[in-house]
């Protein structure tokens, strides 16, 4: 099971990894040990709530497919276990992103003084084009 949060877990059958071979510079391994784990995890085949898979489904992630499969792909380690590890690590951060809920916004509206001191500095703008047009230049 891959926790979450405290009421939401995914089952590892529903997370799909395979061993594939790191790209980059390699030294006596490159092109024989599959290294690189790509894990792909299907949304709208998921067990999670449809109030999290529409969150991710909306989301705008290059991780995210247009058919709502996640699909991450591991290489920054030398070993297969430590790479599968980040890739866990990596899926349940950006699932638990998605279980997190922001506080509605409350719009502001701006104060009496506020509102006060922005036409008074009008006025004084305009009293000050004002005088500026009357007075006559010289030729």
């Amino acid at each position: 099971m891959l926790q979450i949060s405290n009421k939401t877990s995914i089952p590892m059958s529903e997370i799909e990894m395979t061993a594939i071979r790191s790209s980059g510079a390699g030294g006596q391994n490159v092109n024989k040990v599959a290294s690189a784990i790509q894990l792909r995890f299907d949304i709208n085949a998921s067990s999670m709530s449809p109030i999290h898979k529409s969150r991710l489904l909306k989301m705008r992630d290059r991780r995210i497919s247009k058919d709502g499969v996640i699909v991450i792909k591991a290489q920054s380690h030398r070993s297969q276990e430590q790479n599968r590890e980040d890739a866990l690590n990596r899926l349940q951060k950006l699932l638990k992103s998605a279980t997190v809920s922001r506080p509605k916004r409350k719009p502001t509206k701006p104060s009496r003084r506020a509102k006060r001191k922005r036409v008074d500095q009008k006025k004084q703008r305009g009293q000050l084009k004002a005088s500026r047009k009357n007075v006559k230049m010289p030729d």
